[in-house]
């Protein structure tokens, strides 16, 4: 097996067991959110609120910049409810660091994550509808600052 084929493995691995975690019986009703982002990356997105305002999420999903590769992300975000009041629902401000990990044909790469976003959560509905810009800092193997961004829906259950 190749160093980018092992790599891209272990990070698998890591994700599934992160997510098989997180849906654990003995979790809090609608904290965990299971649904696709769409954009740069495209794929699975998930969700996990840790506390009121604070949450961990991350995405196995698929890059079709240059070169079609392989996209893993994990961040921590915190959020920001009462910035925009709406009659009807919330819209919170978040903000976090994370990494990523992408396999490229012929390197992976390793960088650090600084999302932005907004969410709409509807009024009585396990719901989360997302934008967001992220500014993605590749530390390995060469240094480099690129932008990824998508919209998103999460299901809560």
């Amino acid at each position: 097996m190749s160093n980018n084929g092992l790599a891209q493995s272990i990070m698998a691995l890591i994700m599934m067991v992160w997510v098989t975690t997180l849906a654990l019986p003995g979790q809090e009703k609608e904290d965990f959110g299971l649904g696709v982002i769409l954009g740069e990356p495209t794929g699975l997105s998930c969700k996990y609120w840790t506390g009121r305002a604070t949450a961990l999420a991350g995405a196995v999903a698929w890059s079709f910049e240059k070169e079609a590769s392989f996209h893993l992300h994990l961040d921590y975000l915190r959020h920001h409810f009462r910035m925009w009041p709406l009659k009807q629902g919330q819209l919170p401000l978040y903000y976090g660091i994370g990494l990523r990990f992408k396999s490229v044909p012929h390197h992976d790469r390793l960088g650090v994550r600084f999302p932005v976003g907004l969410a709409y959560f509807p009024p009585q509905v396990p719901l989360e509808i997302f934008l967001e810009l992220v500014p993605v800092f590749d530390l390995s193997p060469k240094t480099e600052l690129l932008f990824n961004g998508g919209l998103g829906l999460r299901f809560y259950f």
